[in-house]
Formats: C-alpha cells, sequence, structure tokens
C-alpha cells in the first residue's frame, strides 16, 4: 500500500497514449558485475552466468544474462516509461542471442494497442548479436481521471 504523504511523479494515462508510439530507448550496459549480481540476485547459482572459465567450457564465449534477468529488464524498460501507478499485466518474452559481458543491451518499443486503461507494447531488445529478447508486454495505465 503507498503511503499517502509520498507524492509519485505522474505517470502516463491511458488517454496519453495512442497505437504506433515509440518508447525512449534504454541501454544496458552488461558489466560482468551486473550479470553476476543479477543472476546471484534472483537465487540462480548457474556457473554460465558468473564463471568465465566454466561458461567457456559449457561452449559458451563468456558469461551471460539469465532470464530473470532479462524479463525484469523488460519490466523496468516499460514502466520507466509508463510511471509509477502503472501495472504490468503481462509480459510475454522470447529469448534469442545471449547478452554476454562486455557488451550493451538497447532495449526499445511500440504501442500495438490500446484498449481501455491496457496498453499493449511490442519490445525488442538487441545487442551486437542480435536480438536478445522480444516480446509484448500489456501495462495497466491510470485513466484520465487519475
Amino acid at each position: 500500500m503507498t503511503d499517502p504523504s509520498v507524492t509519485l511523479p505522474p505517470s502516463l494515462r491511458a488517454d496519453q497514449v495512442a497505437v504506433d508510439d515509440e518508447l525512449p530507448e534504454l541501454s544496458v550496459p552488461l558489466s560482468r558485475t551486473f550479470i553476476i549480481s543479477a543472476a546471484i540476485a534472483s537465487r540462480d547459482y548457474q556457473d554460465v552466468h558468473h564463471d568465465h572459465e566454466l561458461a567457456q567450457a559449457k561452449g559458451s564465449a563468456d558469461i551471460f544474462t539469465n532470464i530473470l534477468t532479462s524479463n525484469g529488464l523488460v519490466g523496468r524498460f516499460v514502466t520507466d516509461w509508463a510511471g509509477p501507478r502503472a501495472r504490468l499485466r503481462k509480459v510475454a518474452v522470447r529469448l534469442g542471442v545471449p547478452n554476454y559481458a562486455g557488451d550493451t543491451m538497447v532495449l526499445s518499443g511500440r504501442v500495438t494497442a490500446v484498449e481501455g486503461t491496457c496498453v499493449d507494447v511490442a519490445i525488442r531488445g538487441r545487442n551486437q548479436l542480435g536480438d536478445h529478447v522480444t516480446g509484448t508486454v500489456t501495462v495497466e495505465l491510470p485513466g484520465g481521471d487519475q
């Protein structure tokens, strides 16, 4: 529950969004520290997310982000755009190429549907190898009176 004494920054309202609106891109540097700490924070102790030598021994070029990190970054990308009163209702993503340490993932998105207060956003996260994550996020925005 939100503390009534806390003033939140403004959120987008459903009546301010239209199909084909582009979200501002978000660049995420993929440092080793980021990849390792995100994996550990999500309790994913698979060696391919924190040990360079073991990742290579398993056929990977380097350590790479886990799916929970990718999902979290997608959610952050959409809610940073929509604002603190937005609520994620559905996140459906598909993974592609790995997000290796030392690369940068750039997230982009476009509004594909607006139905009442629910907005569908097609997302894409790409790095130097290609598309790391693609999918659709449904976010509920406040109505025109909020």
